[in-house]
């Protein structure tokens, strides 16, 4: 059966849902799960909500960019507060290093997030 999903098998012999094929972000070779960071990220005392996407980028093919919806819109998460949190807790090609500060996630009518349009606007604006 094949469903899209990747997953682990987990020392216990469970299996754990890592994200999607669709949304595997490649740079420079290493593939990144968006899912296990915005997981991460969740811990971060500014951050509401986050959806992690991969960008265009000239030489490491894609990077990586956070989308968050901060805790308190007055005091948003800079770049260099979320590097700063990620580094040393996350692989280096693991941390974003792009930040898109929102009010709210680009929705289907289903209420999922459209991650291809968090996509497309940092690509445009290249």
């Amino acid at each position: 059966m094949h469903t899209g999903d990747l997953a682990v098998m987990r020392k216990d012999a469970y299996i754990e849902i890592v994200g999607r094929i669709k949304d595997v972000i490649i740079r420079g070779g290493e593939n990144i799960y968006p899912r296990e960071i915005e997981e991460f990220l969740y811990a971060h005392p500014k951050i509401a909500e986050v959806q992690v996407v991969g960008v265009p980028h000239e030489r490491y093919r894609e990077k990586v960019l956070a989308g968050v919806i901060p805790r308190d819109q007055a005091d948003p998460l800079t770049l260099e507060e979320l590097r700063a949190f990620c580094e040393g807790r996350l692989a280096h090609y693991e941390i974003p290093s792009r930040l898109r500060i929102l009010a709210s996630f680009p929705m289907t009518v289903s209420g999922r997030v459209r991650k291809i349009e968090l996509r497309e606007e940092p690509a445009r604006e290249r």
